[in-house]
């Protein structure tokens, strides 16, 4: 099993992570942290073999938290970047500190999965790996190349996404896509189609609630971790 150390500011955002991981074969959930200093005690303390990190933290960034753990050269950490952080000096120095992908939020359980997977397989071709040809070498590193299958679908953008799964988190409960609408200001349609997106995807949940007339009420949650 690949012990995993889920690092994010928000603790739901880290709980749902961390449900995310367990669901995949081969890895388990070590700990989780939400500050840098934390993620740094962590990543040692519960000898942590992968680090799924966000970069924006109340007392560090991120990215000072990689250079650390490059810097600790008792034992090899391998860090996966989790962050809604996109501008190119962020990915730049992120790629300079050696992480194995970079995952933008808000995102879902397919994109992880998918990422996982091709790391343990990563794993798995270099513990067979004695001295590889330019082949062998060819083929490790076509294996961080993520096909990303699993992006945002065409009428799916990230920034109402996240505002919605933001407004749900705040909520901590159920909401209707009236409720939605009026917290965020999109129309009723959008939220709705947003919803059954988050539904349909398993980061969300859906619920009917009947009304003294009769007719169902769609309620929707984040789906509990």
């Amino acid at each position: 099993m690949i012990r995993t150390l889920v690092v994010d500011d928000d603790p739901m955002t880290a709980s749902i992570h961390h449900s995310y991981v367990e669901r995949v074969p081969g890895f388990t959930v070590v700990g989780e942290a939400h500050t840098g200093a934390g993620a740094l005690e962590a990543a040692h303390g519960l000898a942590a073999e992968l680090v799924l990190l966000d970069i924006y933290l109340p007392d560090m960034s991120g990215l000072d938290v990689l250079r650390r753990l490059r810097e600790a050269d008792e034992r090899r950490v391998d860090v996966i970047a989790v962050t809604a952080a996109k501008d190119v000096d962020t990915l730049r120095t992120a790629i300079h500190g050696g992480v194995i992908h970079y995952l933008v939020k808000p995102f879902f359980f397919d994109t992880l999965r998918e990422r996982l997977e091709a790391y343990a397989t990563l794993r798995r071709r270099l513990d067979r790996l004695r001295e590889p040809d330019q082949e062998d070498i060819d083929h490790v590193f076509s294996l961080l190349r993520s096909q990303g299958r699993h992006s945002l679908p065409k009428g799916i953008s990230a920034p109402t996404l996240s505002l919605i799964v933001d407004a749900l988190r705040e909520a901590d409960g159920e909401m209707t896509a009236n409720e939605i609408a009026d917290a965020t200001g999109i129309s009723r349609g959008t939220a709705r189609r947003y919803l059954e997106y988050l539904a349909a995807t398993g980061a969300g949940e859906l619920s009917l609630r009947y009304g003294a007339t009769g007719r169902p009420e769609h309620l929707y949650r984040l789906t509990a971790t």
